[in-house]
Protein backbone atom coordinates (compact mmCIF):
# COMPACT_ATOMS: atom_id res chain seq x y z
CA UNK A 1 0.00 0.00 0.00
CA UNK A 2 0.82 3.51 -0.77
CA UNK A 3 1.87 5.90 1.51
CA UNK A 4 -0.65 7.90 0.13
CA UNK A 5 -3.42 5.42 1.50
CA UNK A 6 -1.62 4.46 4.94
CA UNK A 7 -3.37 4.78 7.88
CA UNK A 8 0.33 5.54 10.08
CA UNK A 9 3.01 7.36 9.05
CA UNK A 10 6.07 4.48 7.77
CA UNK A 11 8.54 3.15 10.26
CA UNK A 12 10.99 4.80 9.69
CA UNK A 13 13.21 4.22 12.77
CA UNK A 14 14.09 1.46 14.91
CA UNK A 15 11.95 3.43 17.78
CA UNK A 16 9.01 3.39 15.72
CA UNK A 17 8.18 -0.32 15.33
CA UNK A 18 9.02 -1.07 19.35
CA UNK A 19 6.81 1.91 19.23
CA UNK A 20 3.82 0.67 17.02
CA UNK A 21 3.86 -2.76 18.81
CA UNK A 22 3.30 -1.23 22.14
CA UNK A 23 0.60 0.43 20.66
CA UNK A 24 -1.14 -2.32 19.01
CA UNK A 25 -0.67 -4.46 22.02
CA UNK A 26 -2.20 -1.96 24.41
CA UNK A 27 -4.95 -1.40 21.81
CA UNK A 28 -5.73 -4.96 21.34
CA UNK A 29 -5.65 -5.72 25.14
CA UNK A 30 -8.14 -2.79 25.47
CA UNK A 31 -10.46 -4.02 22.87
CA UNK A 32 -10.51 -7.56 24.11
CA UNK A 33 -11.94 -6.19 27.40
CA UNK A 34 -14.45 -3.72 25.48
CA UNK A 35 -15.93 -7.07 23.37
CA UNK A 36 -16.10 -9.08 26.76
CA UNK A 37 -17.76 -6.60 28.60
CA UNK A 38 -20.25 -5.99 25.62
CA UNK A 39 -20.89 -9.66 25.48
CA UNK A 40 -21.63 -9.71 29.10
CA UNK A 41 -24.09 -6.98 28.62
CA UNK A 42 -25.94 -8.22 25.60
CA UNK A 43 -25.68 -11.64 26.71
CA UNK A 44 -27.25 -10.93 30.57
CA UNK A 45 -30.18 -8.46 28.68
CA UNK A 46 -31.54 -10.45 26.39
CA UNK A 47 -31.38 -13.57 29.08
CA UNK A 48 -32.92 -11.73 31.36
CA UNK A 49 -35.39 -9.50 29.55
CA UNK A 50 -38.47 -8.56 30.80
CA UNK A 51 -40.71 -12.02 30.64
CA UNK A 52 -37.82 -14.74 30.10
CA UNK A 53 -37.95 -17.51 32.16
CA UNK A 54 -34.43 -17.74 33.30
CA UNK A 55 -33.55 -18.29 36.77
CA UNK A 56 -33.52 -15.48 38.92
CA UNK A 57 -32.39 -14.85 42.95
CA UNK A 58 -29.65 -13.99 45.01
CA UNK A 59 -26.27 -15.55 44.53
CA UNK A 60 -24.91 -17.53 47.63
CA UNK A 61 -22.86 -14.37 49.62
CA UNK A 62 -19.60 -16.89 49.65
CA UNK A 63 -19.77 -17.07 45.76
CA UNK A 64 -20.70 -13.22 45.22
CA UNK A 65 -17.51 -12.39 47.28
CA UNK A 66 -15.41 -15.23 45.08
CA UNK A 67 -17.03 -13.73 41.84
CA UNK A 68 -16.20 -9.91 42.77
CA UNK A 69 -12.89 -10.53 44.44
CA UNK A 70 -11.79 -12.58 41.51
CA UNK A 71 -12.72 -10.43 38.67
CA UNK A 72 -11.19 -7.30 40.86
CA UNK A 73 -8.21 -9.15 41.24
CA UNK A 74 -7.05 -10.52 37.29
CA UNK A 75 -7.83 -6.85 36.27
CA UNK A 76 -5.64 -5.30 38.54
CA UNK A 77 -3.43 -8.15 37.75
CA UNK A 78 -3.53 -7.26 33.96
CA UNK A 79 -3.14 -3.93 34.22
CA UNK A 80 -0.52 -3.58 36.20
CA UNK A 81 1.80 -5.82 33.88
CA UNK A 82 0.81 -4.23 30.53
CA UNK A 83 1.77 -0.56 32.86
CA UNK A 84 5.29 -2.30 33.69
CA UNK A 85 5.67 -4.21 30.18
CA UNK A 86 4.90 -0.79 28.22
CA UNK A 87 6.61 1.45 30.54
CA UNK A 88 9.85 -1.00 30.84
CA UNK A 89 9.87 -1.05 27.20
CA UNK A 90 9.59 2.93 26.62
CA UNK A 91 11.99 3.73 28.99
CA UNK A 92 14.68 1.34 28.33
CA UNK A 93 14.49 3.04 24.77
CA UNK A 94 15.04 6.63 26.40
CA UNK A 95 18.78 5.93 27.06
CA UNK A 96 20.98 6.67 23.69
CA UNK A 97 24.07 4.26 23.09
CA UNK A 98 27.32 5.09 23.69
CA UNK A 99 28.69 4.92 20.23
CA UNK A 100 25.80 7.06 18.77
CA UNK A 101 26.73 10.58 16.31
CA UNK A 102 26.23 13.89 18.36
CA UNK A 103 24.08 16.26 16.59
CA UNK A 104 23.32 19.49 18.31
CA UNK A 105 19.88 21.39 17.25
CA UNK A 106 19.12 24.93 18.28
CA UNK A 107 15.43 25.96 18.17
CA UNK A 108 14.50 29.39 17.49
CA UNK A 109 11.67 31.54 16.30
CA UNK A 110 10.72 29.62 13.47
CA UNK A 111 13.84 27.44 12.48
CA UNK A 112 15.78 24.49 13.48
CA UNK A 113 19.43 25.30 13.50
CA UNK A 114 21.45 21.90 13.31
CA UNK A 115 25.20 21.72 13.64
CA UNK A 116 27.35 18.14 13.60
CA UNK A 117 30.42 17.19 15.38
CA UNK A 118 32.58 17.75 11.82
CA UNK A 119 31.20 21.98 12.17
CA UNK A 120 28.51 21.43 9.12
CA UNK A 121 25.85 23.48 9.92
CA UNK A 122 22.61 23.53 8.75
CA UNK A 123 19.03 25.07 8.63
CA UNK A 124 15.78 23.41 8.71
CA UNK A 125 17.79 20.40 7.24
CA UNK A 126 19.39 17.53 9.02
CA UNK A 127 20.92 15.26 7.35
CA UNK A 128 21.66 11.35 9.37
CA UNK A 129 23.00 8.22 7.95
CA UNK A 130 20.68 4.86 7.86
CA UNK A 131 21.38 2.09 10.94
CA UNK A 132 23.77 4.51 13.00
CA UNK A 133 22.07 5.52 16.31
CA UNK A 134 21.91 9.69 16.34
CA UNK A 135 22.17 11.45 19.65
CA UNK A 136 20.37 14.68 19.32
CA UNK A 137 21.27 17.40 22.13
CA UNK A 138 18.87 20.60 21.78
CA UNK A 139 18.38 24.17 23.21
CA UNK A 140 15.80 26.74 22.67
CA UNK A 141 17.28 30.59 22.02
CA UNK A 142 13.99 31.64 22.97
CA UNK A 143 10.68 29.53 23.74
CA UNK A 144 9.67 25.92 24.42
CA UNK A 145 9.53 24.28 20.88
CA UNK A 146 9.25 20.72 20.38
CA UNK A 147 11.41 18.44 18.23
CA UNK A 148 9.12 15.93 16.11
CA UNK A 149 9.31 13.24 13.38
CA UNK A 150 6.21 11.23 12.92
CA UNK A 151 7.81 8.97 10.54
CA UNK A 152 10.57 8.30 14.23
CA UNK A 153 7.48 8.31 16.38
CA UNK A 154 10.26 10.88 18.42
CA UNK A 155 8.73 14.10 19.63
CA UNK A 156 10.85 15.71 22.26
CA UNK A 157 11.06 19.42 23.62
CA UNK A 158 13.30 21.37 23.46
CA UNK A 159 13.67 23.77 26.20
CA UNK A 160 15.16 27.16 26.86
CA UNK A 161 17.86 27.56 29.15
CA UNK A 162 18.63 23.61 29.40
CA UNK A 163 19.48 20.48 26.91
CA UNK A 164 17.40 18.15 26.53
CA UNK A 165 18.37 14.63 24.63
CA UNK A 166 16.61 12.44 21.80
CA UNK A 167 18.06 9.45 19.61
CA UNK A 168 16.92 7.84 16.81
CA UNK A 169 18.02 5.16 14.36
CA UNK A 170 16.86 5.23 11.09
CA UNK A 171 15.83 1.76 9.23
CA UNK A 172 16.36 3.08 5.43
CA UNK A 173 16.99 6.50 3.57
CA UNK A 174 14.14 8.23 2.83
CA UNK A 175 13.46 12.19 3.54
CA UNK A 176 11.00 12.62 6.16
CA UNK A 177 9.21 15.59 7.93
CA UNK A 178 10.26 17.17 10.87
CA UNK A 179 8.17 19.79 12.45
CA UNK A 180 7.78 21.54 15.57
CA UNK A 181 4.40 20.02 17.87
CA UNK A 182 4.78 22.90 20.59
CA UNK A 183 3.40 26.31 19.72
CA UNK A 184 6.06 28.82 20.11
CA UNK A 185 4.61 31.85 18.40
CA UNK A 186 2.91 33.76 14.90
CA UNK A 187 4.45 31.73 12.18
CA UNK A 188 4.75 28.22 14.35
CA UNK A 189 3.09 26.62 11.54
CA UNK A 190 6.03 27.32 9.23
CA UNK A 191 8.14 26.05 11.68
CA UNK A 192 9.20 22.72 9.99
CA UNK A 193 12.08 20.97 8.09
CA UNK A 194 13.35 18.19 6.80
CA UNK A 195 15.40 15.00 8.10
CA UNK A 196 17.18 13.25 5.37
CA UNK A 197 18.55 9.87 5.93
CA UNK A 198 21.17 8.22 3.35
CA UNK A 199 23.43 5.47 3.20
CA UNK A 200 26.59 5.09 5.16
CA UNK A 201 28.39 6.00 2.00
CA UNK A 202 26.19 8.50 0.61
CA UNK A 203 26.76 10.63 4.27
CA UNK A 204 29.93 10.22 4.28
CA UNK A 205 30.21 12.19 1.00
CA UNK A 206 28.37 14.68 1.99
CA UNK A 207 30.14 16.02 5.31
CA UNK A 208 33.35 15.64 2.81
CA UNK A 209 31.56 17.93 0.48
CA UNK A 210 30.59 20.43 3.46
CA UNK A 211 32.54 23.65 3.74
CA UNK A 212 35.64 23.22 5.75
CA UNK A 213 35.44 23.52 9.50
CA UNK A 214 38.02 22.78 12.26
CA UNK A 215 35.04 20.81 13.93
CA UNK A 216 33.12 22.23 17.40
CA UNK A 217 35.45 20.73 19.26
CA UNK A 218 38.82 22.73 18.23
CA UNK A 219 36.39 25.75 17.44
CA UNK A 220 35.46 25.50 21.45
CA UNK A 221 39.26 25.77 22.25
CA UNK A 222 39.88 28.50 20.42
CA UNK A 223 36.65 29.92 22.54
CA UNK A 224 38.27 28.50 25.43
CA UNK A 225 41.39 30.45 25.04
CA UNK A 226 39.86 33.48 24.01
CA UNK A 227 37.44 33.97 26.79
CA UNK A 228 39.98 33.85 29.59
CA UNK A 229 38.86 29.88 30.74
CA UNK A 230 42.42 28.29 30.21
CA UNK A 231 43.94 30.96 32.27
CA UNK A 232 42.04 30.18 35.56
CA UNK A 233 41.11 26.62 34.99
CA UNK A 234 44.40 25.64 33.31
CA UNK A 235 47.39 28.28 34.21
CA UNK A 236 48.75 29.59 37.61
CA UNK A 237 46.56 32.60 37.31
CA UNK A 238 46.48 32.61 41.50
CA UNK A 239 42.83 32.20 41.26
CA UNK A 240 41.09 29.47 42.55
CA UNK A 241 39.13 27.21 39.83
CA UNK A 242 38.49 24.08 39.96
CA UNK A 243 39.92 21.61 36.92
CA UNK A 244 37.90 20.39 34.28
CA UNK A 245 39.71 17.81 32.82
CA UNK A 246 38.14 13.95 33.53
CA UNK A 247 34.84 14.98 35.29
CA UNK A 248 32.55 14.40 32.61
CA UNK A 249 29.60 11.97 33.72
CA UNK A 250 30.93 12.37 37.51
CA UNK A 251 29.20 13.79 40.30
CA UNK A 252 30.58 16.83 41.83
CA UNK A 253 29.57 18.90 45.11
CA UNK A 254 28.25 22.04 44.49
CA UNK A 255 27.96 25.29 46.73
CA UNK A 256 25.24 25.22 49.22
CA UNK A 257 24.92 21.39 49.75
CA UNK A 258 23.93 18.03 47.30
CA UNK A 259 25.69 16.86 44.06
CA UNK A 260 25.28 17.65 40.14
CA UNK A 261 26.36 15.23 37.53
CA UNK A 262 28.54 16.86 35.24
CA UNK A 263 26.55 17.23 31.70
CA UNK A 264 25.77 19.30 29.13
CA UNK A 265 22.89 21.17 31.10
CA UNK A 266 25.34 21.42 34.52
CA UNK A 267 28.08 23.17 32.34
CA UNK A 268 26.03 25.81 30.58
CA UNK A 269 24.66 26.74 34.12
CA UNK A 270 28.26 26.73 34.94
CA UNK A 271 29.08 29.19 32.15
CA UNK A 272 26.43 31.65 32.36
CA UNK A 273 25.08 31.74 36.00
CA UNK A 274 28.22 30.64 37.55
CA UNK A 275 26.83 31.36 41.28
CA UNK A 276 24.07 28.66 40.41
CA UNK A 277 26.39 25.49 39.35
CA UNK A 278 29.21 26.89 41.36
CA UNK A 279 31.58 23.80 42.72
CA UNK A 280 32.00 23.33 46.75
CA UNK A 281 35.13 24.74 48.24
CA UNK A 282 36.02 27.60 45.57
CA UNK A 283 34.97 31.13 46.07
CA UNK A 284 32.44 32.91 43.47
CA UNK A 285 34.83 34.70 41.37
CA UNK A 286 33.69 33.44 38.14
CA UNK A 287 31.46 36.13 35.59
CA UNK A 288 28.42 34.84 34.24
CA UNK A 289 28.28 34.92 30.81
CA UNK A 290 24.38 35.50 30.07
CA UNK A 291 24.22 37.81 26.91
CA UNK A 292 28.27 38.00 26.68
CA UNK A 293 28.01 34.36 24.28
CA UNK A 294 25.51 33.09 21.62
CA UNK A 295 23.82 29.68 21.56
CA UNK A 296 25.98 28.73 18.46
CA UNK A 297 29.15 29.96 20.89
CA UNK A 298 27.91 28.22 23.50
CA UNK A 299 27.36 24.72 21.70
CA UNK A 300 31.01 24.91 21.06
CA UNK A 301 32.46 25.56 24.17
CA UNK A 302 30.90 22.69 25.65
CA UNK A 303 31.66 20.25 22.62
CA UNK A 304 35.39 21.22 23.82
CA UNK A 305 34.73 20.94 27.58
CA UNK A 306 33.03 17.47 27.46
CA UNK A 307 36.77 16.39 25.18
CA UNK A 308 38.18 17.65 28.13
CA UNK A 309 35.95 16.59 30.85
CA UNK A 310 36.74 12.88 29.07
CA UNK A 311 40.49 13.28 29.27
CA UNK A 312 40.81 13.32 25.45
CA UNK A 313 42.01 16.44 23.19
CA UNK A 314 39.51 18.28 20.71
CA UNK A 315 39.37 16.75 17.70
CA UNK A 316 39.15 18.09 13.86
Amino acid sequence: MSDAFSIFPRQASVQAVRTDLNFFLLLGFSCAILLLVLCLVIGFAARYRQGSTARRGKLPEALQKEIEIGWTVATLFFALFFFWWASATLLGQLAPPKNALEIHVIAKQWMWQVQHPTGAREIDTLHAPEGVPVKLVMTSQDVIHSFYVPEFRMKQDVLPGRYTEAWFQARYPGVFHLECAEYCGTDHARMGGTVVVLSQADYAKWVARQPESIGLEREGAALYVSLGCSRCHEGASGISAPSLRGIWGKPVQVAGGGTRTVDETWLREAIMTPDAARVAGFPPEMPGYQGVISEDDLVRLIAYLKALGQNREAQS
